[in-house]
């Protein structure tokens, strides 16, 4: 029952992921800095690596994860990529793609050590929130 609830909510966050990826940003709240726009990247795709890898949570070595990181990853290298040809607003960054590159990264060490560790989905998602 909360495999098929997990992937429900990895779906979602990852069609809102790509609605917002897609669309004009206007009045998105600000945190003060001159990076904020790395800032949200980084966490967009923390908790799509940590959704998608805690989704195939009986993967218990680093060689079964690997698969999955790589497409996750592939899917933020993809979403900047192609951002600024749907949408003549956005532009590609570098720095972006490399903030979403960190973000499914840290997401997938988050999920890979809460299996691990045992630990079950609302700890992870807990210790994911903390690091938001």
């Amino acid at each position: 029952m909360i495999k098929k609830g997990l992937l429900l909510v990895a779906l979602v966050y990852t069609l809102a992921l790509v609605v917002v990826t897609f669309i004009d940003l206007n009045g998105v709240p600000e945190l003060g800095s001159s990076f904020d726009d790395k800032i949200y990247h980084t966490l967009a795709y923390v908790g799509l690596g940590f959704l998608w890898l805690t989704y195939f949570k009986y993967i218990k070595s680093l060689k079964r994860t690997l698969p999955f990181f790589l497409v996750v990853l592939s899917f933020g290298i993809l979403m900047e990529l192609l951002q600024h040809q749907i949408n003549a607003n956005r532009t590609f960054d570098l720095v972006d793609l490399l903030s979403n590159c960190l973000g499914v990264s840290i997401g997938t060490i988050i999920a890979h050590y809460c299996n691990i560790l045992k630990l079950n989905i609302l700890k992870g998602l807990f210790i994911l929130f903390i690091i938001n």
